[in-house]
């Protein structure tokens, strides 16, 4: 799988804001997106909504506080915290030993958010992930028992591991985040967000997921392998003593939390965007469904998530308004998974992100 592009890949030392790839260390001020850093050509609206200084550098400081744990991987961090001010949820592929469920642990202390990790088996059932009814003598009657889908952050590990069925129970969690048992809805805690994993490489004894259920995830987030300087840190730092266990030791510290990342959502909901903007990104959407190299294209409920990950990059990046800039940033990370290539085309060693690439050089961008 190629790794995430556009300003998803800038390096570690670039400029820094929670959403873009750039190390911790950089000043407060965001970087903005690759294709932001030309000559300015697309006009803002005229109302811009105001952007918090304070809850942006709060999140900055919460790409600082993983990297104390995770080296090298910026990209997702900053796609977890898009994901967090959408309230969508996260599909992390990347082979063994990329630090995936270090990253998830990590994200949610600095957000002193609570987590669970289920190991995805073929033999896990509904009932181990969702909860279920169990009798209790003493009181001669049934009783729920919450599962581990009731937290802010839930790990799947390995989510093609296990059986549809299973994989199926987290539907109604994932769309309404609620729980039906017996008949009795039950609403999850909020945030509520799915961060499920993937291996790229080995596909024995694994179930795809269906499109509907990756569908229902709002991004895609690739886990390359580090670069030899980021490995070299991490030997370094498990030279030192470094145990990925005990995160505490390693300095995390809680730096935001749910209140914060409520206010912060509020802002991202205010972020403007022009009709011209909206017509780009649907564009950009209707033309994965025309590609020949596609069997499946993109769905309205993808071109919704687009519009949902451009705004919070806008936020994050400093602006109360969105520019089709923002859109070409987030489309690989947003709709790669939302895209099926067609056999003939896979034969031709076509990649969805050669297809997305195609997809974004053929779209007239508005000015």
């Amino acid at each position: 799988m190629a790794p995430t592009s556009g300003a998803w890949q800038a390096g570690p030392a670039a400029a820094p804001a929670p959403a873009a790839p750039a190390g911790p260390a950089a000043p407060a001020a965001p970087q903005a997106p690759a294709y932001a850093q030309q000559p300015a050509t697309h006009a803002a609206p005229v109302v811009a909504a105001p952007v918090s200084l304070e809850l942006r550098d709060a999140l900055a400081a919460v790409r600082a506080e993983v990297a104390k744990a995770v080296v090298g991987q910026d990209a997702a961090v900053s796609g977890l915290v898009i994901a967090l001010l959408c309230r969508g949820h996260v599909l992390l592929e990347g082979v063994p030993g990329v630090a995936k469920t270090l990253l998830v642990r990590a994200l949610s202390a600095a957000l002193d958010l609570r987590t669970t990790r289920v190991q995805f088996t073929p033999d896990l059932m509904p009932g181990d992930v969702t909860g279920s009814l169990v009798y209790d003598a003493r009181t001669a009657e049934f009783s729920f028992r919450a599962g581990p889908v009731f937290t802010n952050l839930m790990l799947a590990d390995e989510i093609n591991r296990t059986p549809p069925k299973t994989q199926a129970s987290l539907l109604e969690a994932m769309e309404e985040r609620q729980v039906t048992v017996d008949g009795t809805p039950r609403p999850l805690p909020d945030p509520f967000l799915v961060i499920a994993t993937q291996n790229p490489v080995e596909y024995e004894g694994t179930y795809p997921l269906p499109e509907a259920q990756l569908d229902r995830f709002l991004l895609k987030i690739t886990l390359p392998l580090p670069a030899r300087e980021d490995e070299v840190e991490v030997l370094a730092r498990h030279a030192a003593g470094f145990d990925p266990r005990d995160l505490q030791a390693a300095g995390v510290r809680p730096v935001a939390d749910v209140e914060l990342l409520a206010r912060a959502r509020a802002e991202v909901a205010r972020v403007q965007v022009s009709r011209e903007v909206l017509g780009y990104a649907v564009d950009v959407c209707r033309a994965t469904r025309e590609s020949p190299s596609l069997s499946l294209g993109v769905s309205p409920r993808g071109a919704t998530a687009l519009l949902a990950t451009a705004r919070a990059w806008a936020w994050l990046s400093g602006r109360g308004y969105v520019t089709p800039d923002d859109v070409k940033a987030l489309a690989h990370p947003t709709l790669r998974h939302r895209v099926q290539l067609r056999p003939e085309a896979e034969l031709e060693g076509v990649t969805t992100e050669s297809v997305l690439d195609t997809v974004l050089a053929s779209v007239p961008v508005p000015r």
